[in-house]
């Protein structure tokens, strides 16, 4: 008489099928993470175009000059939004412009700028120090 064996999966079996699954997981966080820095990256960019449309209301309310709008209100809510994403924004103003910096994630030496002439760019470099008030 023979015994009916039962019709489970083997060892190597369930191995393969685990190494498998690892393998997809490892490539997903991987995946996950330049999307979570590319969603980062487009915050920053979006609070630093909110920054320069405030600036611009600033500008029209006092008389044409940009003296102070770093330190009011609209700009520490752009600042501490892109504070929340892990960076820290840079704001320098004078009378005749403005200028503000983050860096953002796609490399550490990458910064986005606004000023007041309506540039919007990345900078090859680091971000400068305060007191720029124009893009360069």
């Amino acid at each position: 008489m023979k015994i009916k064996k039962s019709g489970g999966f083997t060892l190597i079996e369930l191995l393969v099928v685990i190494a498998i699954i690892g393998i997809l997981a490892g490539i997903v966080l991987v995946s996950l993470s330049s999307a979570r820095n590319r969603a980062n990256d487009s915050a920053i960019k979006a609070d630093l175009s909110v920054m320069r449309t405030a600036a611009e209301m600033w500008a029209i309310d006092n008389s044409n000059v940009y003296t102070g709008f770093c330190a009011g209100t609209d700009a520490a809510r752009a600042i501490a939004g892109i504070a929340a994403n892990g960076k820290t924004a840079i704001c320098t103003d004078a009378a005749a412009a403005w200028a503000a910096f983050s860096p953002i994630y796609n490399t550490t030496d990458i910064c986005w700028c606004v000023d007041s002439t309506g540039t919007s760019k990345a900078l090859g470099a680091a971000c400068p120090g305060s007191g720029v008030t124009v893009c360069p």
